[in-house]
């Protein structure tokens, strides 16, 4: 069945078809910060637009709408510290690097050497997580926040559930002492990406051939051993912060939350409730996706972020009994 591309306000350009080029009319440039060297992309005018990836994924997890979103703004798409082809630095005895402080002071100095001191940011997972630290430790700097398909940490680890941790097993097997987790994992690499990505109830037909081949590329054991570091830092450190601010600190932007309806995010929490004690300028809703919604589904993606970052009030989507949406 087509799916059809839904346009809220007639300026908003149309969503371009993607095709085997990923991230087409991009450029590239490594920005060394002071903990690592990131691998950036970066094309367009207008407003800047920070765009973060999560796990396990690389920038081109946005190739499906960053074009588009670049006839409107400045799009800035980096892979994460320990992601794709940026630097992977140690992690240090407590990993201290991979916390999402870490991973948001990279991107803070990313966008500051491209000479923008404000600018919006939208993460996906552990992108939206090192979204929500910026908002937190930078409110100058950061205009709008939107988060796809999470919870605050916070309200993850102080609500497991037997149904999440099922479904998001990784947050503590990775959060293993090294090397265990790493030796299990790269015994079978190949297996192991793809497992990962086929996701229950959607499956991996919602990869372009392209960007499979790149997740497949760039998961390596050193990817591996730095995204093991990242959820070592989270069940430690980034808990410690986010337990420190819960109820003192609050995003004072605007905050978009995107989920997915058939996700492990939409299936075990209320991830509006979630997020009101963290954001007080809060809107979010369902999509009809699983938990990779730009692959999935960037028509919906794709005009909400639009109608979100140009400073109109998005439209919610609603869904009909046969599984198509509309505005």
């Amino acid at each position: 069945m087509d799916i059809p591309l839904f346009e809220h306000h007639a300026s908003m350009p149309p969503l371009r078809p993607h095709g085997r080029l990923l991230m087409e009319g991009f450029t590239y440039r490594t920005i060394r910060t002071s903990g690592a060297e990131i691998n950036v992309a970066m094309a367009g005018n207008g407003p800047p637009l920070l765009l973060l990836h999560g796990n396990p994924l690389t920038h081109v997890s946005w190739h499906k709408i960053a074009p588009s979103l670049a006839e409107s703004f400045t799009v800035v798409a980096p892979d994460l510290r320990g992601y794709g082809d940026s630097s992977k630095p140690d992690g240090g005895s407590d990993h201290e690097a991979y916390t999402f402080r870490s991973m948001g002071q990279d991107n803070m100095e990313v966008m500051a050497a491209l000479g923008f001191e404000c600018f919006s940011v939208a993460g996906h997972d552990r992108g939206a997580r090192v979204a929500f630290r910026m908002a937190l430790d930078y409110p100058e700097r950061i205009e709008r926040v939107a988060v796809l398909d999470i919870v605050p940490t916070h309200h993850v680890l102080t609500n497991v559930t037997l149904g999440w941790g099922l479904e998001a097993y990784h947050w503590f097997f990775m959060a293993q002492k090294a090397p265990f987790p790493e030796r299990l994992i790269c015994a079978d690499l190949d297996y192991y990406i793809r497992y990962k990505l086929n996701k229950k109830g959607v499956g991996l037909e919602i990869f372009s051939p392209e960007a499979m081949a790149e997740y497949v590329r760039c998961t390596t054991p050193e990817q591996i051993h730095a995204v093991c570091e990242d959820y070592r830092a989270t069940v430690t450190l980034d808990l410690a912060m986010d337990q420190a601010d819960f109820g003192v600190k609050t995003i004072g932007c605007p905050v978009l939350v995107l989920w997915g309806s058939n996700s492990h995010c939409g299936r075990h929490f209320k991830p509006l409730d979630a997020w009101s004690p963290w954001a007080p300028d809060l809107r979010g809703w369902a999509i009809p996706t699983g938990h990779y919604p730009a692959e999935h589904r960037p028509d919906l993606v794709y005009s909400t972020f639009w109608e979100f970052f140009t400073g109109s009030e998005p439209l919610p989507f609603r869904e009909d009994a046969d599984g198509a949406v509309a505005p």
